[in-house]
């Protein structure tokens, strides 16, 4: 039989006096817990608003040390800031001496700064008649020249240099030359096609044809300037009228039409005979005009036009082609179809409703906002401009009183262009890359058409003129955490750097709101914004006081040193780009 199993021993029962204590010693436990966490918590609060304490302090005598020097600081900067009436002043004895050079060639040409010498040019021009199209475009060469000279004049002459008057009549003198030189290009037209069958045409064949092809890109560039000159009229209020604030024309003006033969010349008995018509050139009207009642068997097809691009101007988007409206003087989207742009070749195929000027147009901020930017010296008084955008990057050098395209790259790719290794005066230059389609110049109503981080003109304005001033031994770039800020302060990242082979310093970032300059604890790596100040550094009033701190003494020995046409060409391009705004 087997034996019997044991019961489990019974738990003993909890007496009440025991589950009292226990209770207590929990409540006890609890409560010390409490005392110990209150504790911390003081002493940690405690510490921190001692933190915070001993950091508003030393903030506050930082800002105090900051004012005592402040007027110290900025009249230090003004005599460094005296480079820039210096250059100016510099530019008028230019200006000068060129006026004075013209003046003693005597070379036949009006001075374009004198309006009589310009009035008198151009009587004289018109009273000219019957000449030949060689004479013509000789002329022309010399026309398109002065034209250039006073656009240049209006550009670069300061406000204050140049009263209402005397800019009336320089526009007026640009207006008259454009229209006279499509005058004389019609009538020299109209007098070879009068003679295209006469005696030794085909000696002269291929020389005209040459003539040709470099005369019409200087005539397009000039008849693209006379209907520019309507960027000025009011907001369009038809839908297919182009709004030219936000595109740009680009790859001159084609005159589309077709032409009447005039009257030949016919030799007879040793003479040469030919009908001359009082009404000149005239143009082929399609479709015609008539009087009479349409006939619906009769139609008039749009018609099939093929341009070729030229590689001087560059599209990153499709071209758009436009038509000019003579009545009312602008430029229409309207009467245009079946486009096809064959991007490998370059050729732009579409339809046409009617025969007329035509030209292609780009959205002007195609290339805006940046997507960084950077700015190097190369040695003394020259520096490396580099700005990204989602088609392009563009390196511009910037050497004395002059800029030069470097390198352009399109998708990561290098691209030979005909601007590249040119140095220019700023003005020149900038007009010759938005005329290329490399615009990255905002203009006063850009804000309009691109999202931007728009900082208060006066921060801006200091901020370019600051860093004019020490490019020629520090460089610039762009921080992410400039987007963070409000409009009234701006974030770089700055380093010192002596020239492209020297060993490059660790970036800093930097923040200034135009009358404070300060180093940032945080890294352009960080997740968060943060304005703590960097150990070991202060407030100044100047970034120049503020890299003053850190910098050897060559880096400032050179920003002293520092050519003041150099100066002042970097801070205009710094204007003209915008980069702390538009990136």
């Amino acid at each position: 039989m087997a034996p019997k199993s044991k019961k489990a021993p019974s738990k003993k029962k909890m007496t009440k006096a025991e589950r009292l204590r226990l209770m207590q010693e929990e409540e006890e436990r609890r409560l010390k817990e409490e005392e110990e966490a209150r504790l911390k918590f003081e002493k940690e609060e405690q510490e921190r608003l001692e933190i915070q304490r001993i950091e508003r302090e030393k903030w506050s005598l930082l800002e105090k040390k900051d004012l005592e020097r402040r007027s110290q600081e900025l009249e230090e900067l003004a005599l460094l800031e005296g480079c820039f009436p210096e250059a100016e002043k510099q530019k008028r004895e230019i200006r000068a001496l060129a006026q004075w050079k013209h003046y003693t060639e005597c070379d036949g040409s009006p001075d374009p700064w004198v309006a009589q010498e310009m009035n008198t040019f151009i009587s004289l021009w018109e009273e000219e008649k019957n000449q030949a199209f060689e004479q013509v475009m000789e002329k022309s060469k010399l026309v398109l020249s002065l034209i250039e000279k006073v656009k240049l004049i209006l550009l670069e002459t300061p406000t204050y240099e140049l009263d209402h008057r005397t800019v009336l009549q320089h526009q007026g003198s640009i207006l008259r030359l454009q229209e006279l030189l499509s005058l004389k290009i019609n009538v020299a037209t109209e007098l070879l096609l009068r003679t295209s069958d006469s005696e030794g045409e085909d000696s002269q064949t291929t020389q005209l044809e040459l003539e040709m092809k470099l005369l019409s890109e200087a005539v397009l560039a000039a008849q693209l300037c006379l209907v520019e000159n309507v960027v000025e009229l009011p907001e369009a209020s038809q839908a297919y009228k182009v709004d030219l604030c936000h595109f740009s024309t680009l790859g001159g003006v084609y005159h589309l039409d077709v032409l009447e033969l005039p009257p030949q010349c016919k030799p007879v008995k040793g003479w040469v005979l030919v009908e001359i018509l009082q009404e000149g050139l005239q143009r082929f009207i399609y479709p015609p005009d008539t009087t009479e009642e349409p006939d619906p068997d009769v139609t008039f097809p749009p018609i099939e036009v093929t341009l070729e691009i030229h590689k001087s101007v560059i599209f990153f988007e499709r071209p758009r082609v436009v038509r000019w409206d003579n009545e009312g003087k602008f430029w229409r989207s309207d009467g245009i179809s079946s486009v096809y742009y064959n991007r490998e070749d370059r050729l732009l195929t579409f339809s046409m409703d009617t025969l007329g000027p035509v030209t292609l147009i780009q959205d002007a901020h195609v290339n805006m906002p940046y997507q960084s930017w950077e700015m190097s010296p190369c040695g003394m008084n020259k520096v490396l401009l580099i700005v990204k955008t989602v088609f392009m990057e563009l390196q511009i050098y910037i050497k004395e009183n002059l800029c030069m395209l470097a390198s352009v790259k399109l998708r990561g790719k290098g691209l030979e262009f005909h601007l590249k290794g040119k140095w220019m005066a700023p003005i020149p230059f900038i007009l010759a890359l938005k005329e290329a389609g490399l615009n990255i110049f905002p203009a006063v109503y850009s804000h309009f058409y691109v999202v931007i981080n728009n900082k208060v003109p006066q921060v801006e304005l200091k901020a370019y003129r600051q860093m004019a001033l020490l490019s020629s031994a520090f460089s610039f770039g762009w921080s992410k955490w400039n987007m963070v800020c409000n409009s009234t302060r701006v974030v770089i990242r700055v380093r010192e750097q002596l020239s492209e082979e020297t060993e490059h310093h660790t970036w800093s970032l930097l923040m200034f709101s135009g009358d404070r300059a300060q180093m940032l604890k945080m890294q352009e790596e960080n997740d968060k914004f943060s304005e703590a100040l960097r150990e070991g550094t202060e407030f100044h009033s100047t970034l120049y006081h503020m890299m003053k701190d850190f910098a050897s003494p060559v880096a400032m020995e050179r920003v002293r040193h520092s050519n003041c046409q150099f100066i002042d060409s970097v801070c205009y391009m710094l204007l003209s780009i915008r980069v702390l705004s538009y990136s």
